[in-house]
């Protein structure tokens, strides 16, 4: 369980929100204008605020302040966060740097977990790729589809901050499934829609500060499946287009007939 008490915007005026309280399988997410401060409170979050941040918030683990080895230790880190951008330094193949990263935990069926990860991470990604490749090679979205699936299945942390995951190229729909599947707590900054509807809650941030959290109505989630199909229809041309595909007449035809329509 985790709890955020509010603190203050970026003209010193209080939260408009009482203390949010997020329990394991909860998928928020977060919302508002480009340096809104969503990312300011994804790192509140990751560094345990105690009221030591320009934003004065305060953050509790199942009702107390955390201990610092959450803070400070790598073996009990509360929090893993995937950012926009993935770049790895190691020259490794991805099953090296999975084998490696499973030693680091002490698995007894490291084989198992490292092909699960693999195949998860496959799923994920916009174009699949082989155990052998080195991690270097990756593209951003399989880099992301990697650390997701590494995530959910390897890592002790039962927090997952990402920021703007619709960049990533890969299915987020799974994505998501699959961590809250591990009973993780979820936060997603995203300017998506269908990723925000997808949340249980959204946090609207406006001028750094929380100045309201709704939760999604059944109304929004019946909306969702309706841009779920759209949003199916948009992947496919940008796939076709991928591969060299021209757009079929009737696509540019009903554009132009909504350019006609609206002047």
């Amino acid at each position: 369980n985790l709890s955020l008490l509010p603190g203050s915007d970026r003209d010193d005026k209080e939260e408009n929100d009482e203390k949010e309280n997020i329990n394991s399988g909860e998928v928020i997410s977060i919302v508002g204008p480009t340096g809104s401060g969503k990312s300011r409170l994804l790192a509140d979050i990751e560094w345990a605020a105690r009221g030591d941040t320009p934003t004065g918030r305060h953050i509790l683990i199942n009702g107390e302040v955390p201990d610092k080895k959450w803070r400070l230790s790598g073996n009990k880190k509360l929090v893993a966060q995937l950012s926009q951008n993935m770049n790895f330094v190691m020259d490794l193949s991805v099953k090296e740097f999975l084998h490696l990263h499973a030693e680091s935990r002490l698995i007894e069926n490291e084989d198992e977990i490292v092909e699960k990860i693999i195949i998860k991470a496959n799923e994920l990604a916009g174009e699949e790729f082989a155990d052998d490749v080195q991690i270097t090679s990756l593209s951003g979205g399989q880099s992301r589809a990697l650390m997701i699936a590494d995530t959910a299945i390897l890592s002790s942390s039962p927090i997952v901050l990402i920021d703007e995951i619709e960049n990533a190229g890969i299915d987020r729909e799974k994505a998501l499934d699959l961590l809250v599947g591990e009973e993780k707590i979820v936060l997603m900054a995203t300017h998506d829609p269908i990723l925000a509807l997808m949340g249980d809650r959204r946090i609207v941030i406006n001028n750094g500060g929380i100045s309201d959290v709704i939760e999604t109505t059944k109304e929004e989630r019946n909306l969702l499946e309706e841009l779920k199909v759209i949003d199916e229809k948009l992947y496919q041309l940008r796939e076709g287009l991928r591969y060299g595909d021209r757009l079929p007449s009737f696509i540019l035809e009903s554009l132009y007939d909504n350019k006609e329509q609206t002047g």
